[in-house]
């Protein structure tokens, strides 16, 4: 009996230093439960992305003055994209400069010299669309809704948006917000397209517009031809997360229409215009520059300068009293007046969507 005790002992010993030792013939340690994958997006990269931007001038609607006043009008559509890897407009504004000087049958401006034009996006409803829009929309209302409308789509996808004869917009998605002429919007979002660059964007940045534009250098008919001039400036930005601008594009553009003693316009209405960008060495500034640099070159130096900037820092540049830069590293390369380029920046990251 004392036998048989003393082996149950033991045997009961064996067992449990087995279990002790985790040595269990009885139960298996389960298996580590291996975690699901989880797939990331990936962030888009900083500069993944180009920044178009075109402009599309006309003065067609200009005409000589008789009992009334003649009219020199420039229309100046600017539409600026980013365009994404996939070449698909991912940001775009759209937006409109037009300027009217008026002038008397014996020659004279009548419009005051010193009046600084607004674009149509700046003067919201005082331009005064809604009242007559079939949709109670502002211009500059419908010119956002397309630039929305256009998103996540290729050049080749907008310019096959159904339109009527008239080039207004027929798709049931986009007609309840868009009334106005839409084929100027295509060609400029296409040109914009074909001009862009890369130079810093990331396609989830934000894009600005700002565009102003002044009369100052029209004058009255005499000995020589009277001059209305349209002189706008357009500055292009894209700002990241923290409002740092991460490209730029600066243009300029001088409508130059001629009118006699008798109030009649003696220019070619139907002439091409270029911006200063597209004029390049045609512009004709580099052979009177002290530094020899075309206006286009100059432009592009200062937006090259104010990359990674934000508005506030670009609006601390310092500028002498005339409006020349005095950044050292800016000297070399614009000579310029940039007050206008640091006025137009700012705004245009402020604007920014």
């Amino acid at each position: 009996m004392k036998k048989k005790m003393l082996a149950g002992l033991l045997s009961f010993a064996m067992i449990f230093s087995l279990t002790a030792c985790g040595g269990s013939t009885t139960t298996e340690e389960p298996a580590p439960t291996e975690e699901p994958a989880v797939e990331e997006t990936a962030e888009p990269a900083a500069g993944d992305a180009k920044t178009g931007f075109a402009v599309i001038s006309s003065v067609a609607k200009s005409k000589d003055a008789a009992e009334e006043d003649g009219l020199a009008q420039t229309d100046s559509l600017a539409v600026a994209v980013i365009v994404d890897k996939d070449g698909k407009i991912v940001n775009a504004v759209i937006d409109s400069a037009q300027t009217k000087i008026n002038f008397s049958k014996e020659g004279k401006i009548t419009t005051d010299l010193a009046t600084i034009f607004k674009s149509k996006v700046d003067m919201g409803e005082e331009y005064g669309m809604k009242k007559a829009s079939s949709i109670g929309k502002e211009w500059n209302e419908q010119a956002a809704a397309f630039a929305d409308y256009v998103k996540g789509k290729t050049v080749e996808e907008i310019k096959g948006i159904a339109v009527t004869e008239e080039g207004v917009p027929t798709g049931d998605d986009i007609k309840g917000s868009v009334t106005v002429k839409v084929k100027d919007f295509i060609a400029g979002i296409e040109k914009a397209a074909a001009n862009a660059k890369e130079i810093g964007a990331s396609s989830t940045d934000k894009l600005g517009l700002a565009i102003e534009t002044n009369i100052a250098k029209s004058k009255d008919a005499g000995d020589e031809a009277g001059l209305a001039q349209a002189y706008s400036t357009y500055v292009v930005t894209t700002t990241d997360a923290d409002g740092k601008i991460t490209s730029a594009m600066i243009d300029g553009s001088q409508a130059n229409i001629n009118f006699d003693a008798t109030g009649k316009i003696t220019s070619d209405l139907t002439a091409e215009l270029k911006t200063k960008q597209e004029l390049g060495e045609g512009y004709g500034m580099k052979k009177a520059s002290a530094i020899g640099k075309e206006w286009n070159e100059q432009a592009d130096a200062f937006a090259e300068f104010i990359k990674g900037k934000t508005a506030d820092e670009v609006k601390g540049m310092k500028v002498s009293a005339d409006g020349v830069t005095e950044e050292e590293e800016l000297k070399s390369s614009v000579t310029v007046h940039v007050t206008d380029f640091i006025k137009l920046a700012e705004a245009s990251v402020k604007k920014a969507n």
